[in-house]
């Protein structure tokens, strides 16, 4: 069955998607872990067919990847995500860098046949972004490699047959880390299971693994540090702006249609003023969402190695997840006392809301990640003020010409907190370009889209803002503590950086450090 979609137009293909996507409907869909039944009619759709290379049976298409995510999100934002993890974190880095034996070995399980669920395990307990704290360690032995260690919430903790898990050994005074494919039955358990507050249809648990794998099933990655990890997240991470999209273009025509169909008195909801400027900052944020999803469809590629698009994914995944729980929130203010009710008849806010609020800490925490965008910015500086630097570099001049903005706030040493702020402004800037850009190629409505980036300069007007109360003294020395430029600078957190800046800011090990702008 599988074998006929492949012929397909994209559009074919997106439209087969779309005719199974509202059997998931989230004002109806049970909240519940996604059945098997259900998967395997999502996979006889195809929605892993883009990722898989066309010799393994897949279609093979970075765009078909992004609006097979997009068109689930609109009907139920969990569902987006469990597509992204098998697709985009799961089975990307194997269809990219595993040996072709472990290809043979695991790929045609997801082309057809049994449909199998594939996970990432790297998170740790007491050990969030912090994977230079890992303690999940491996070890050569006769024929392959041991892993033992312990990981938690992963995604499909209870469901998924194979594992991407990553791993550490210190044996030889020289630590190496390690990506490898583990089979479930090779000794992967699921010890505890977890009870999130949103994204009910993905299982989550506590994992102890102790496996001996073949050596061929170790994937061909950098072992000196975490950076292949941050590339193995940049396919997620760029994802949400599809999710976001898929999303916010839900959210924007439920509340409109709530607010014209509510009465209060005599007239709609909708005549209320701040009505209108709550439907406008939803809109807003739709199209911010459907800017940075144009870039990610025609300027990025999933099908290759992603960390030279480091800064822009930092950016979409940041400012779309934002925007998400942003658009979420004015929602359910729409709704009032009817938007806090679990399965209410008239709206979906209330799960709308719980399922978009964990998106900000998914894949690498927003504040992380705002830091790791600042470093990498001040680490192709050359010397020049950061304000300087930002009005030169062309993912950002565009918007600092356009909104004439004055950044000059950000020209002062920077301690760890002006590093996150900053990195917020930073992706601010790249988006009002990105928001810009998608109007003229697309026709989008310029109404529409002026209203976004006026939300987006008002957002870097908050950072700003946000620098003065620091100035003013906010936050206070804590004792012992050297709270100094670069304190808190860590790679995918904790662990000392490699290498300083000219400014003396120690960057993070995960952020690519070349003076290439």
């Amino acid at each position: 069955m599988l074998h006929d979609l492949l012929p397909l137009s994209t559009n074919e293909f997106i439209a087969g998607i779309e005719a199974v996507a509202p059997r998931f409907d989230s004002a109806t869909y049970p909240q519940r872990n996604l059945p098997a039944d259900d998967w395997t009619l999502l996979t006889k759709a195809g929605v892993l067919l883009p990722t898989l290379p066309k010799e393994f049976g897949g279609r093979d298409s970075h765009i078909e990847m992004c609006r097979v995510v997009e068109t689930l999100s609109e009907w139920n934002l969990p569902l987006g995500m469990y597509v992204t993890i098998v697709s985009a974190v799961a089975l990307r880095p194997i269809v990219l860098w595993a040996g072709e034996e472990a290809r043979q070995e695991v790929l045609p399980h997801y082309a057809g046949g049994d449909p199998m669920i594939a996970g990432f395990a790297s998170t740790e307990p007491g050990c969030g972004s912090a994977m230079s704290a890992m303690t999940t360690t491996f070890e050569e032995v006769t024929g392959g490699y041991r892993i033992r260690g312990r990981k938690h919430w992963q995604a499909f903790s209870l469901s998924a047959q194979w594992w991407l898990v990553s791993a550490k050994n210190d044996d030889h005074g020289r630590r190496e880390y390690g990506y490898f494919i583990v089979k479930r039955s090779e000794g992967f358990r699921t010890l505890q299971t977890y009870e999130p507050l949103g994204l009910k249809i993905i299982d989550y648990g506590l994992n102890e693994i102790d496996a001996v794998i073949p050596r061929h099933r170790r994937i061909a990655a950098d072992g000196g540090s975490l950076r292949p990890m941050a590339e193995m997240l940049m396919a997620s991470r760029s994802m949400m702006a599809a999710m976001g999209t898929g999303f916010l273009r839900r959210v924007s025509r439920e509340a409109h249609a709530y607010a014209a169909r509510r009465r209060i008195g005599p007239a709609p909801q909708s005549a209320i003023r701040f009505v209108q400027y709550r439907l406008a900052a939803i809109d807003a944020s739709y199209a911010i969402c459907a800017a940075l999803n144009h870039h990610l469809q025609t300027d990025l590629d999933m099908k290759g190695a992603m960390l030279g698009a480091f800064p822009a994914v930092h950016a979409i995944k940041t400012v779309a997840t934002e925007r998400m729980l942003s658009a979420a929130h004015h929602y359910q203010q729409l709704v009032g006392g009817e938007g806090y009710r679990s399965g209410s008849p008239t709206n979906i806010s209330a799960q709308a809301f719980l399922d978009a609020r964990v998106y900000t800490i998914f894949d690498g925490t927003n504040d992380l990640l705002s830091q790791q965008l600042t470093e990498w910015c001040l680490a192709r500086t050359a010397g020049r003020p950061l304000s300087r630097f930002l009005a030169e570099w062309p993912p950002t001049a565009s918007a600092v010409r356009a909104c004439r903005l004055d950044l000059g706030f950000l020209d002062q040493p920077l301690r760890q907190e002006h590093l996150v702020l900053a990195g917020r402004a930073i992706a601010y800037l790249f988006t009002a370009g990105q928001v810009m850009r998608w109007t003229a190629e697309t026709g989008a409505d310029p109404v529409r889209s002026r209203a976004a980036v006026e939300f987006l300069k008002a957002d870097i007007a908050c950072v700003q803002t946000e620098f003065g109360l620091l100035a003013a003294g906010v936050i206070r020395p804590v004792d012992g503590l050297d709270n100094g430029p670069g304190d808190m600078a860590a790679d995918a957190g904790g662990a000392p950086a490699a290498a300083p800046s000219a400014a003396g800011v120690l960057f993070s090990r995960s952020v690519p450090v070349s003076t290439e702008a």
